[in-house]
């Protein structure tokens, strides 16, 4: 069966095309301003060039039309007839404590889609509308969706629950619920593959390093804890988010800085983590190469960014009673081999040792150490598009 996979952002789309026989890539692409003057599609058939499709796009309808005539189109499609799309998947960011898995798309399914939207109002909208303009281009065709936080909704009571007044997680459900629990549950099913172990007797630290980013133990191929809240905003430090903050903190700017709720906000997610710190930067190979130059801003953005995953990694090994294995991934963690071998240094204490030699490695999988007595290291590049087109294809053909 072939499977579209679809990930729909504010103004912009993301799209596989994937043949589960064999989980072959067919192709994929990137539209990019969306309602936004010089909107365009940057097309990629396996085997072929790249196209640049340059077209007005005033909304998600008329991309994923675009979209779909450019995977027909004969000179640089991958298919020769929409019939030959069995499902579509789509990447739902939340939802909520209803969904602890992924499923088939119905009326049901949708009306809790917009109830979430509350709880992710930057990311549910666009996925609810991407999944509305293919249901009208596509109505006979099944789809699913895939919840970023299902993966984390096998947490125990004790650590999603916040130590406020329990009547607003009854009234609001306020709790954690973690995200980007695809690419936790992908690169840890891939890491019980490479150990040759069933994933059911692993205790996993799974660190997913991007501009967005979090770390997760997986104990017997589930999610036990994760360090992103009730919101993208908690846990680590990220490229222009603040992650853990004294709560305290923020009457205290917004009262010495005469600042609304909504600019405090706006500073919290857009302005601090690592770019905050460095004044410089929320990419960390700009970091990278102004500590290398003498910047002592851009080397502490860097020391509290790997404070930070280290203090989660030692957090979530002390919950299992020690580490099996321990992962990188996303754009950081397959990429920085200097943040990498920061986070790994001094934690000998809790058998994890990396061999500077075989971290040298970008994005592309590898193992980091060779000494069977530790913990094994591994960088793993995420796969959502595929955990997405798995978890579809597996709905669909029951």
């Amino acid at each position: 069966m072939k499977i579209l996979v679809i990930n729909c952002g504010s103004s912009s789309l993301k799209y596989q095309l994937l043949d589960m026989n064999g989980e072959k890539l067919l192709c994929k692409g990137l539209v990019e301003r969306i309602g936004i003057e010089g909107s365009r599609i940057k097309h990629d058939t396996t085997g072929k060039d790249r196209v640049i499709i340059e077209e007005p796009m005033e909304d998600h309808k008329r991309a994923l039309g675009l979209v779909l005539k450019a995977l027909v189109d004969e000179n640089h499609g991958a298919i020769k007839s929409m019939d030959e799309i069995g499902a579509v998947g789509h990447r739902v960011v939340h939802g909520g404590e209803t969904f602890s898995s992924s499923v088939v798309i119905d009326d049901e399914v949708m009306k809790v889609l917009y109830e979430c939207a509350e709880l992710a109002p930057l990311h549910n909208p666009p996925n609810i509308t991407g999944i509305e303009a293919c249901q009208e281009l596509m109505p006979s065709t099944p789809m699913v969706a895939v919840f970023d936080t299902a993966f984390h909704q096998t947490m125990d009571p004790e650590n999603y629950i916040y130590p406020i007044p329990f009547e607003y997680y009854e009234k609001y459900k306020i709790r954690r619920y973690g995200f980007h629990g695809t690419s936790h549950k992908y690169v840890s099913l891939r890491a019980a593959e490479l150990l040759d172990k069933d994933i059911k007797d692993l205790n996993i630290v799974t660190c997913h390093l991007g501009n967005g980013a979090s770390v997760c133990a997986v104990q017997g191929g589930k999610s036990i804890a994760t360090s992103m809240g009730f919101t993208p905003l908690e846990g680590l430090a990220m490229g222009t988010r603040s992650g853990d903050i004294d709560p305290a903190i923020i009457p205290f700017i917004m009262d010495k800085e005469g600042l609304t709720f909504d600019e405090v906000n706006e500073m919290l997610n857009k302005k601090s983590g690592v770019l905050g710190i460095s004044g410089l930067s929320s990419d960390f190979r700009d970091l990278e190469e102004a500590a290398e130059n003498g910047n002592k801003r851009a080397k502490l953005a860097l020391d509290v960014f790997v404070s930070r995953v280290k203090k989660y990694v030692g957090a979530y090994a002390a919950t299992m009673c020690g580490i099996d294995a321990l992962i990188f991934t996303a754009g950081i963690g397959e990429n920085s081999s200097y943040v990498r071998e920061k986070i790994c240094e001094g934690l000998e204490c809790l058998n994890i040792r990396i061999d500077s030699e075989l971290n040298k490695v970008r994005g592309e999988e590898a193992q980091l150490n060779k000494d069977l007595t530790s913990a094994s290291i591994f960088v793993i590049p995420t796969n959502e598009e595929l955990m997405i087109a798995r978890d579809t294809l597996e709905l669909v053909t029951k």
